[in-house]
């Protein structure tokens, strides 16, 4: 089996190999636990590698006092995260539309910009604290809008570029968003998608003012953002460290969407530390991701490449349109470290879309999140590589501002595995004693320290945060993934141990789709699980049981796929196939057991079913899927 090993430039040169020589230690593992275990880690990183601007430097490091659950960083600093921009006439963007079109703006034209956002928003009303949405594609002006909503105290919202109205309306409901930055249109395999009707059916009485991108003409009585980057001014609102800037929606597998908090001193500077230890990054170094902005990897992008003074580099569009897109996109750009979902890495193999070896000349590492990477989609990125180019193997979450667990250059890396936890979180996995597992033996995936980039709770539910990640065992973070570790520590991501369903690396919440559904006169109830798909990693099947006076047809079960993609989006949304049925296995206490439909659809053993009130569901979930 083939094994990537580090050369010697690796060992030597590294980020992480010259940060550990400097504090004089031999061993990754070392490092690393001391990265998880003293706090001060975080001061050294931000103050030699990030050199941040600070308003008012902080007194300490670390407060526990809330306990583990809620620490605080950095505490009395006064920090705008947004404020680090330098004046320079380095790129700090590189960007190309599915139409072929490129663009490069420096990082004086992005501060530019992102002044200009920040001076039209406070005189506009914005307040410290207030939301603001943005649902637009991946386009250079993004950037900006982004980083001058925060400029200005505000909190941002991104939300996926192929949402549908209900899906929208639910994350501005939630935020009480003030604000929303849009485009009237996005541009995917040479179709034009209007984006501004579906915002126009999803937006709710708390926002204010609709700020279009106008790329197709449609911007209506909104204001333009072109008129709106032209505003003089530097407006920077004093924040503390602990304030929120963010609120990105994540799905969980009950409920409404979990928004979770960010701060100005948390997700920044924990993604930053993450492609800087795992990715290798340098001043001047571009990283790019296949991904979009409504998913925590575009911001996680967009602060990791200004605070290490890099440059991003991301496109519009469909990177197989045309099949060769995505590897010329990599070659002109000279990017330097390309982050993809497993799923877009089989669909490439299956497509026979690999790169020429000159086309990878300046590439220093793949990386691989969302989902886990099947070994044959990990060989072919490392053969694609000649051996030469490391695959960053990297996996954590929206909560996390980034992983738990990662890989490092300075040591091997075996197919599909992880050979380290990340900067700053010391990883373990777990058996349902609450005990470590032995090798080899499958358990959850747990952190046992605190790190900046936590989530600081749940948009206005801290009670769900809690119940979600510390509920289990005491003091200790469980994260939902099954895992395992090998005998020589090195972890593998086996799936999910919850409900969500992870469709090309993206959770969705089985209820999301459930609400949609249900909202059908014909539907009583609903249940919706992932199953496997060989491209998509995961894709919806729901089983739907319906009022009385209403019979399954193929007409209906279409009507409700139909409605799950216009609600959701297609991309996001699209259900694979409903199955009608008379009743869903239950608890005494009306829960829907989602796990043991998903194994019995899966022919595997469904466990303990002592809770389980009508047993009989289960030959029903039989019988429609034989």
């Amino acid at each position: 089996m083939d094994v990537w090993t580090p050369q010697r430039d690796h060992l030597e040169e590294s980020n992480v190999a010259r940060f550990m020589a400097s504090r004089g230690f031999a061993a990754l593992e070392e490092f690393i636990n001391y990265t998880a275990e003293r706090p001060e880690f975080w001061a050294v990183f931000e103050r030699e590698v990030l050199r941040l601007r600070w308003r008012k430097p902080y007194e300490r490091v670390l407060d526990l006092s809330r306990g583990v659950q809620w620490p605080r960083w950095f505490v009395g600093g006064g920090l705008n995260i947004a404020d680090q921009l330098e004046e320079s006439p380095a790129p700090l963007i590189k960007w190309e539309g599915e139409d072929g079109s490129r663009v490069k703006w420096s990082y004086a034209e992005v501060l530019y910009k992102t002044k200009a956002v920040a001076s039209w928003l406070r005189r506009n009303g914005l307040q410290k604290g207030d939301r603001v949405a943005i649902y637009m594609p991946m386009v250079p002006e993004i950037v900006p809008v982004m980083l001058g909503a925060i400029r200005a105290g505000g909190v941002i919202v991104p939300l996926f570029s192929g949402f549908g109205k209900e899906a929208i309306r639910v994350r501005l409901e939630d935020s009480e968003a003030k604000f929303v930055f849009a485009s009237d249109v996005s541009y995917r395999r040479g179709k034009e998608v209007d984006m501004l009707a579906e915002l126009k059916a999803g937006l709710t009485p708390t926002v204010k003012q609709v700020v279009v991108h106008e790329r197709g003409g449609r911007g209506d009585d909104h204001t333009a953002l072109s008129e709106v980057f032209k505003t003089g001014g530097d407006y920077v609102e004093d924040t503390e460290a602990e304030d929120a800037m963010m609120i990105i929606y994540t799905s969980g597998t009950t409920g409404r969407p979990k928004g979770t908090v960010h701060t100005h001193d948390g997700f920044p500077i924990k993604a930053a530390a993450d492609v800087y230890f795992h990715f290798d990054i340098k001043p001047g170094d571009t990283l790019s991701w296949a991904t979009d902005m409504g998913w925590m990897m575009g911001p996680w992008m967009v602060f990791a490449s200004y605070l290490l003074r890099g440059s991003m580099a991301f496109f519009e569009g469909a990177p197989d349109y045309p099949k060769e897109r995505l590897w010329r996109f990599v070659e002109k750009f000279k990017v330097s470290a390309l982050g993809l979902a497993a799923t877009l890495t089989r669909h490439l193999r299956s497509i026979g879309a690999a790169a020429e070896p000159s086309q990878l000349d300046e590439l220093k590492a793949f990386g691989n999140t969302g989902e886990p990477i099947d070994t044959e989609s990990w060989l072919w990125l490392y053969k694609m590589g000649r051996g030469r180019i490391p695959i960053i193997n990297y996996s954590g979450g929206t909560e996390i501002s980034g992983g738990i667990l990662g890989c490092y250059v300075v040591k091997k890396i075996k197919p599909s595995s992880f050979n380290g936890a990340s900067i700053g979180t010391k990883a373990a996995v777990f058996t349902e004693d609450g005990r470590p597992a032995p090798p080899g033996v499958e358990g959850e995936l747990v952190v046992l320290s605190v790190w900046p980039g936590m989530t600081r709770g749940f948009w206005r539910d801290p009670q769900r945060y809690l119940e979600t990640y510390w509920s289990k065992w005491p003091g200790v973070w469980a994260h939902g993934d099954a895992a395992v570790v090998d005998e020589e520590d090195f972890f593998y991501i086996l799936g999910r141990a919850d409900d969500t369903i992870k469709v090309a690396g993206k959770r969705l919440g089985p209820a999301e789709i459930e609400t949609v559904l249900n909202a059908h006169p014909a539907v009583a109830e609903s249940a919706c699980i992932g199953v496997p798909h060989e491209v998509k990693g995961e894709v919806p099947i729901c089983f739907v049981v319906l009022k009385p006076g209403y019979e399954p047809s193929e007409t209906l079960k279409q009507e409700l796929i139909n409605l799950t993609e216009e609600a959701l989006g297609k991309a996001f949304g699209a259900v694979e196939d409903v199955k009608f049925v008379k009743m869903l296995p239950k608890t005494r206490n009306a829960k829907i057991m989602r796990r043991v439909i998903r194994a019995v659809y899966l022919g595997r053993n469904p466990g303990d079913l002592s809770a389980l009130e009508n047993p009989e569901a289960i030959e029903e979930i039989k019988r429609v899927i034989r």
